[in-house]
């Protein structure tokens, strides 16, 4: 059994919901195993958050825009995704052809709190939503642990 299928009866790791959990399977997993597709940026940027706490380089390579793709993706195997914020989007609706998610993704390496804030930008690429870039707006250690 792979780490993706163990993982269907959890709260999705984007944290979509604001009072009460969504199961991973009803949520980010449909993208992640290609069941449905992302109309938005923000739900890309979900599941794309999603993927890398179950570490899917499939699913991050296939969602990232093909102009700014890496040929691989290695995962810190002593990073533990702690939750997903979401700061901001702007455009990156279903009839958009891009848009920005501004968020924080906190994580642990080691026992040490970090935090990631970006602002990162989307657009369509054969009528899907693809990951472009980023601009990281700070990596700073998070103080609380």
């Amino acid at each position: 059994m792979t780490k993706q299928n163990r993982n269907l009866d959890i709260s999705c790791p984007c944290q979509s919901a604001n009072k009460s959990p969504i199961l991973f399977s009803n949520c980010c997993r449909k993208y992640i195993k290609g069941t449905a597709t992302p109309k938005t940026a923000e739900q890309l940027m979900r599941s794309r958050y999603s993927a890398f706490v179950i570490k899917d380089k499939h699913y991050l390579l296939k969602s990232w825009h093909s102009t700014t793709k890496p040929n691989t993706i290695e995962f810190d195997t002593e990073t533990k995704w702690l939750g997903l914020k979401i700061i901001s989007t702007d455009m990156g609706q279903e009839t958009d052809q891009r848009g920005w998610v501004k968020f924080i993704a906190r994580y642990k390496i080691a026992g040490q709190a970090h935090r990631l804030e970006e602002h990162s930008y989307f657009t369509r690429e054969s009528e899907h939503w693809r990951y472009v870039s980023a601009e990281n707006l700070d990596t700073s250690q998070a103080n609380d642990k």
